[in-house]
Protein backbone atom coordinates (compact mmCIF):
# COMPACT_ATOMS: atom_id res chain seq x y z
CA UNK A 1 0.00 0.00 0.00
CA UNK A 2 3.25 2.54 0.39
CA UNK A 3 3.04 3.08 -3.05
CA UNK A 4 -0.41 4.19 -3.71
CA UNK A 5 0.21 6.83 -0.26
CA UNK A 6 3.14 8.32 -1.85
CA UNK A 7 1.36 8.99 -4.85
CA UNK A 8 -1.55 10.74 -3.05
CA UNK A 9 0.91 12.79 -0.59
CA UNK A 10 3.69 13.87 -2.94
CA UNK A 11 0.31 14.87 -5.84
CA UNK A 12 -0.45 18.91 -5.91
CA UNK A 13 -4.11 19.54 -5.13
CA UNK A 14 -3.83 23.10 -2.68
CA UNK A 15 -7.72 23.68 -1.15
CA UNK A 16 -9.85 24.77 -4.39
CA UNK A 17 -7.11 23.63 -7.08
CA UNK A 18 -7.93 19.94 -6.46
CA UNK A 19 -7.45 18.82 -10.72
CA UNK A 20 -4.42 16.89 -10.63
CA UNK A 21 -4.95 15.13 -7.09
CA UNK A 22 -8.93 14.52 -8.51
CA UNK A 23 -6.94 12.82 -11.58
CA UNK A 24 -4.81 10.48 -10.16
CA UNK A 25 -7.25 9.31 -7.63
CA UNK A 26 -10.20 8.51 -10.77
CA UNK A 27 -7.52 6.47 -12.39
CA UNK A 28 -6.85 4.37 -9.18
CA UNK A 29 -10.36 3.84 -8.50
CA UNK A 30 -12.14 3.29 -11.80
CA UNK A 31 -12.44 -0.24 -12.61
CA UNK A 32 -13.67 -0.40 -8.44
CA UNK A 33 -16.48 1.28 -8.38
CA UNK A 34 -20.30 1.41 -10.22
CA UNK A 35 -20.46 4.86 -11.41
CA UNK A 36 -18.23 7.70 -10.88
CA UNK A 37 -18.92 11.22 -10.87
CA UNK A 38 -17.67 15.02 -10.31
CA UNK A 39 -19.58 17.79 -9.01
CA UNK A 40 -20.02 21.54 -8.92
CA UNK A 41 -17.89 21.73 -5.93
CA UNK A 42 -15.05 19.45 -7.38
CA UNK A 43 -15.88 16.35 -5.41
CA UNK A 44 -14.89 13.42 -6.56
CA UNK A 45 -18.08 11.07 -6.06
CA UNK A 46 -17.92 7.31 -6.38
CA UNK A 47 -20.66 4.98 -6.25
CA UNK A 48 -19.85 1.39 -5.13
CA UNK A 49 -23.97 -0.67 -5.62
CA UNK A 50 -25.10 -2.61 -2.47
CA UNK A 51 -27.47 -5.25 -2.82
CA UNK A 52 -30.10 -2.99 -1.93
CA UNK A 53 -32.02 -4.75 0.87
CA UNK A 54 -31.78 -2.18 3.00
CA UNK A 55 -32.05 1.04 0.73
CA UNK A 56 -29.68 2.99 2.89
CA UNK A 57 -27.08 5.08 2.11
CA UNK A 58 -23.92 5.44 3.41
CA UNK A 59 -21.10 8.33 2.73
CA UNK A 60 -17.33 7.33 3.50
CA UNK A 61 -15.10 11.17 2.83
CA UNK A 62 -11.84 12.27 2.94
CA UNK A 63 -10.49 15.16 1.69
CA UNK A 64 -7.68 15.37 -1.45
CA UNK A 65 -6.66 19.13 -0.72
CA UNK A 66 -4.05 20.12 1.19
CA UNK A 67 -2.85 23.32 2.78
CA UNK A 68 -1.05 25.63 0.57
CA UNK A 69 -0.28 28.96 -0.62
CA UNK A 70 -1.15 31.69 -3.42
CA UNK A 71 0.62 34.61 -4.63
CA UNK A 72 -0.13 37.98 -3.69
CA UNK A 73 2.62 40.14 -4.45
CA UNK A 74 5.44 40.09 -6.74
CA UNK A 75 8.40 42.96 -5.77
CA UNK A 76 10.28 44.58 -8.57
CA UNK A 77 13.15 42.28 -7.30
CA UNK A 78 10.94 39.46 -8.23
CA UNK A 79 10.48 37.87 -4.47
CA UNK A 80 7.07 36.61 -3.87
CA UNK A 81 4.61 37.36 -1.68
CA UNK A 82 2.08 34.65 -0.39
CA UNK A 83 -1.45 34.26 1.53
CA UNK A 84 -2.29 31.16 2.83
CA UNK A 85 -5.03 28.45 1.69
CA UNK A 86 -5.98 26.75 5.30
CA UNK A 87 -4.11 27.07 8.15
CA UNK A 88 -0.27 27.28 7.51
CA UNK A 89 1.69 27.35 10.61
CA UNK A 90 4.81 30.22 9.20
CA UNK A 91 7.72 28.94 11.27
CA UNK A 92 7.32 25.18 10.00
CA UNK A 93 7.66 27.05 6.41
CA UNK A 94 10.80 28.62 7.10
CA UNK A 95 13.53 27.33 4.74
CA UNK A 96 11.48 24.43 3.05
CA UNK A 97 10.46 24.72 -0.79
CA UNK A 98 7.10 25.95 -2.37
CA UNK A 99 6.08 24.08 -5.63
CA UNK A 100 4.01 26.13 -8.07
CA UNK A 101 1.28 24.78 -9.88
CA UNK A 102 3.53 25.64 -13.35
CA UNK A 103 6.34 23.58 -11.75
CA UNK A 104 8.03 26.26 -10.60
CA UNK A 105 10.26 25.71 -7.27
CA UNK A 106 10.96 28.35 -5.12
CA UNK A 107 12.90 28.34 -1.64
CA UNK A 108 10.49 30.14 1.68
CA UNK A 109 13.14 32.91 4.07
CA UNK A 110 11.62 35.41 6.06
CA UNK A 111 12.78 38.92 6.54
CA UNK A 112 14.98 39.74 9.33
CA UNK A 113 12.76 39.37 13.00
CA UNK A 114 12.77 43.11 14.87
CA UNK A 115 12.03 39.80 17.88
CA UNK A 116 13.82 36.78 17.27
CA UNK A 117 12.50 35.08 19.99
CA UNK A 118 8.79 35.47 18.66
CA UNK A 119 7.82 33.08 16.10
CA UNK A 120 7.58 34.39 12.34
CA UNK A 121 4.25 36.10 11.65
CA UNK A 122 2.87 34.90 7.40
CA UNK A 123 3.84 38.38 6.25
CA UNK A 124 7.13 38.29 7.42
CA UNK A 125 8.06 35.09 4.44
CA UNK A 126 8.50 35.40 1.08
CA UNK A 127 9.15 33.15 -2.04
CA UNK A 128 12.68 33.43 -3.81
CA UNK A 129 12.59 31.58 -7.17
CA UNK A 130 15.38 32.62 -8.70
CA UNK A 131 13.78 35.59 -10.32
CA UNK A 132 16.12 39.20 -10.28
CA UNK A 133 12.97 41.31 -11.21
CA UNK A 134 9.20 41.27 -11.59
CA UNK A 135 9.43 40.73 -15.27
CA UNK A 136 11.14 37.04 -14.96
CA UNK A 137 9.44 35.92 -12.19
CA UNK A 138 7.85 32.94 -13.54
CA UNK A 139 4.61 33.09 -11.08
CA UNK A 140 2.53 35.74 -10.62
CA UNK A 141 -0.37 37.04 -8.09
CA UNK A 142 -3.08 34.93 -8.04
CA UNK A 143 -0.99 31.37 -8.84
CA UNK A 144 -0.60 28.45 -6.34
CA UNK A 145 1.51 26.55 -4.38
CA UNK A 146 2.13 23.20 -2.62
CA UNK A 147 4.73 23.11 0.26
CA UNK A 148 7.38 20.39 -1.37
CA UNK A 149 8.26 17.80 1.02
CA UNK A 150 8.54 13.60 -0.75
CA UNK A 151 7.84 10.70 1.54
CA UNK A 152 10.26 9.21 3.58
CA UNK A 153 9.88 6.07 5.90
CA UNK A 154 11.26 6.91 9.25
CA UNK A 155 11.26 3.28 10.95
CA UNK A 156 7.22 1.82 11.29
CA UNK A 157 6.17 5.42 10.14
CA UNK A 158 5.85 7.58 6.98
CA UNK A 159 6.48 11.24 7.00
CA UNK A 160 5.65 13.45 3.99
CA UNK A 161 4.06 16.72 3.50
CA UNK A 162 0.08 16.60 2.73
CA UNK A 163 -1.15 12.92 4.90
CA UNK A 164 -3.82 14.96 5.85
CA UNK A 165 -5.66 14.26 4.05
CA UNK A 166 -4.10 11.92 1.68
CA UNK A 167 -3.27 9.13 3.72
CA UNK A 168 -7.19 9.00 4.32
CA UNK A 169 -7.91 8.94 0.62
CA UNK A 170 -5.38 5.87 0.04
CA UNK A 171 -7.23 4.34 2.54
CA UNK A 172 -10.07 4.58 0.81
CA UNK A 173 -8.86 3.44 -2.16
CA UNK A 174 -7.53 0.51 -0.60
CA UNK A 175 -10.65 -0.02 1.23
CA UNK A 176 -12.45 -0.20 -2.62
CA UNK A 177 -9.57 -2.66 -3.66
CA UNK A 178 -10.19 -5.08 -0.45
CA UNK A 179 -13.58 -5.30 0.00
CA UNK A 180 -14.69 -8.62 -1.40
CA UNK A 181 -18.11 -9.16 0.31
CA UNK A 182 -21.11 -6.97 -1.48
CA UNK A 183 -22.42 -4.59 0.75
CA UNK A 184 -26.15 -3.92 2.19
CA UNK A 185 -25.86 -0.41 1.63
CA UNK A 186 -24.91 1.69 -1.42
CA UNK A 187 -21.69 3.28 -0.19
CA UNK A 188 -20.46 7.02 -1.83
CA UNK A 189 -17.19 7.34 -1.14
CA UNK A 190 -16.24 11.18 -1.51
CA UNK A 191 -12.78 12.35 -1.90
CA UNK A 192 -13.92 16.08 -0.77
CA UNK A 193 -12.66 19.72 -2.12
CA UNK A 194 -12.06 22.49 0.10
CA UNK A 195 -11.56 21.23 3.63
CA UNK A 196 -8.93 22.96 4.87
CA UNK A 197 -10.68 26.04 3.87
CA UNK A 198 -13.74 25.15 5.85
CA UNK A 199 -15.41 21.83 5.25
CA UNK A 200 -16.60 23.17 2.35
CA UNK A 201 -16.78 20.02 -0.47
CA UNK A 202 -18.63 18.00 2.50
CA UNK A 203 -20.99 20.13 2.96
CA UNK A 204 -22.14 20.04 -0.42
CA UNK A 205 -21.18 16.50 -1.26
CA UNK A 206 -23.72 15.09 1.65
CA UNK A 207 -26.20 17.43 0.69
CA UNK A 208 -26.71 16.09 -2.74
CA UNK A 209 -26.10 12.44 -1.74
CA UNK A 210 -28.07 13.00 1.61
CA UNK A 211 -26.77 9.86 3.38
CA UNK A 212 -28.34 7.87 6.15
CA UNK A 213 -24.79 7.60 8.02
CA UNK A 214 -21.34 9.25 7.18
CA UNK A 215 -18.05 8.47 7.82
CA UNK A 216 -14.97 10.52 7.57
CA UNK A 217 -11.53 9.56 7.13
CA UNK A 218 -8.73 11.84 8.78
CA UNK A 219 -5.60 12.32 10.66
CA UNK A 220 -5.90 13.82 14.61
CA UNK A 221 -3.14 14.94 16.73
CA UNK A 222 -1.20 12.88 18.68
CA UNK A 223 -0.16 13.33 22.66
CA UNK A 224 2.98 11.32 22.54
CA UNK A 225 5.83 14.22 21.57
CA UNK A 226 8.18 15.33 24.41
CA UNK A 227 5.96 18.17 25.83
CA UNK A 228 2.85 18.49 23.98
CA UNK A 229 0.78 21.65 23.27
CA UNK A 230 -2.47 19.61 24.99
CA UNK A 231 -2.38 16.65 26.92
CA UNK A 232 -4.16 13.88 24.21
CA UNK A 233 -5.13 10.12 24.97
CA UNK A 234 -3.78 9.00 21.51
CA UNK A 235 -0.46 7.83 20.41
CA UNK A 236 1.28 6.71 17.28
CA UNK A 237 1.16 3.27 16.47
CA UNK A 238 -1.63 2.15 18.76
CA UNK A 239 -4.13 1.85 16.29
CA UNK A 240 -6.42 4.13 14.50
CA UNK A 241 -8.62 6.84 16.55
CA UNK A 242 -12.24 6.44 16.77
CA UNK A 243 -13.29 9.58 17.20
CA UNK A 244 -15.80 10.79 20.25
CA UNK A 245 -15.82 14.83 20.10
CA UNK A 246 -13.54 17.74 18.37
CA UNK A 247 -15.01 20.94 18.25
CA UNK A 248 -17.22 20.70 14.84
CA UNK A 249 -19.04 17.46 16.39
CA UNK A 250 -20.11 15.20 19.14
CA UNK A 251 -19.87 12.05 17.33
CA UNK A 252 -23.46 9.97 17.37
CA UNK A 253 -22.90 6.97 19.76
CA UNK A 254 -24.38 4.36 17.54
CA UNK A 255 -21.68 4.86 15.19
CA UNK A 256 -19.03 4.96 17.56
CA UNK A 257 -20.50 1.89 19.13
CA UNK A 258 -20.64 0.12 15.45
CA UNK A 259 -16.44 1.28 14.99
CA UNK A 260 -16.01 -0.41 18.33
CA UNK A 261 -17.85 -3.32 18.19
CA UNK A 262 -16.28 -4.04 14.71
CA UNK A 263 -12.30 -3.03 16.16
CA UNK A 264 -13.27 -5.51 19.11
CA UNK A 265 -14.86 -8.63 16.70
CA UNK A 266 -11.53 -8.47 14.42
CA UNK A 267 -9.40 -8.05 16.97
CA UNK A 268 -8.10 -4.70 15.36
CA UNK A 269 -6.01 -2.54 17.85
CA UNK A 270 -7.82 0.90 18.40
CA UNK A 271 -8.04 4.20 21.01
CA UNK A 272 -10.51 6.44 21.49
CA UNK A 273 -10.12 9.68 20.74
CA UNK A 274 -11.39 13.67 22.21
CA UNK A 275 -10.21 16.19 19.99
CA UNK A 276 -9.80 19.77 21.84
CA UNK A 277 -9.56 21.82 18.67
CA UNK A 278 -10.20 21.01 15.03
CA UNK A 279 -12.92 19.02 13.03
CA UNK A 280 -13.48 17.01 10.07
CA UNK A 281 -15.56 16.84 7.13
CA UNK A 282 -17.99 14.64 9.27
CA UNK A 283 -18.95 17.82 11.10
CA UNK A 284 -20.12 19.04 7.83
CA UNK A 285 -22.09 15.81 6.79
CA UNK A 286 -23.45 15.16 10.41
CA UNK A 287 -25.13 18.95 9.77
CA UNK A 288 -26.36 18.25 6.36
CA UNK A 289 -30.32 18.82 6.07
CA UNK A 290 -32.14 17.33 8.62
CA UNK A 291 -28.98 15.73 10.15
CA UNK A 292 -26.96 12.75 9.60
CA UNK A 293 -25.99 9.80 11.61
CA UNK A 294 -21.83 10.56 11.79
CA UNK A 295 -18.17 9.37 13.18
CA UNK A 296 -14.66 9.71 12.22
CA UNK A 297 -11.69 7.07 11.32
CA UNK A 298 -8.88 9.18 12.65
CA UNK A 299 -5.08 8.46 11.96
CA UNK A 300 -3.24 9.27 14.55
CA UNK A 301 -0.35 12.03 13.04
CA UNK A 302 2.19 14.06 14.55
CA UNK A 303 3.55 17.43 13.20
CA UNK A 304 0.16 18.47 11.48
CA UNK A 305 0.12 21.25 9.01
CA UNK A 306 4.02 21.10 8.69
CA UNK A 307 5.76 19.28 5.45
CA UNK A 308 6.83 16.67 7.60
CA UNK A 309 3.14 15.30 8.98
CA UNK A 310 4.44 12.08 10.58
CA UNK A 311 2.11 8.24 10.68
CA UNK A 312 2.74 4.78 11.73
CA UNK A 313 2.15 2.68 8.61
CA UNK A 314 0.84 -0.03 11.22
CA UNK A 315 -2.00 2.57 11.90
CA UNK A 316 -2.59 2.86 8.08
CA UNK A 317 -3.19 -0.69 8.04
CA UNK A 318 -5.63 -0.70 10.34
CA UNK A 319 -7.35 1.75 9.33
CA UNK A 320 -7.66 -0.10 6.13
CA UNK A 321 -9.37 -3.26 7.97
CA UNK A 322 -11.48 -1.27 10.75
CA UNK A 323 -13.37 0.74 7.29
CA UNK A 324 -13.54 -2.45 5.42
CA UNK A 325 -14.59 -4.27 8.40
CA UNK A 326 -17.42 -2.01 8.92
CA UNK A 327 -18.83 -1.51 5.22
CA UNK A 328 -18.85 -5.44 4.90
CA UNK A 329 -21.40 -5.94 8.09
CA UNK A 330 -25.20 -4.96 7.96
CA UNK A 331 -25.30 -1.60 9.42
CA UNK A 332 -28.90 -0.81 9.46
CA UNK A 333 -31.61 -3.44 10.85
Amino acid sequence: MKDIIKKMVEGFGPSGFEDSIRAAIRDEIQPLVDEIRVDAMGNLIALKKGTGHDGKKIMVAAHMDEIGAMVSYVDKKGFVRFTNLGGVVPIFEVGGRMRFENGTIGVIAMEKLEDPKKAPELEKLYVDVGATSRDDCPVNVGDVACFLQPMVELGPCLASKAMDDRVGCAIMIQALRDMKTKPAADIYFVFTTQEEVGLRGATTGAFGINPDVGIAIDVTGTGDTPEPARKMAVSIGAGPAIKIKDSGMVVTPWVKDWMIDVATAQKIPFQLEVLVGGATDAAAIQKSRAGVAAGCISIPCRYIHSPSETVSYADVLNSVKLLVGMLERPVFN
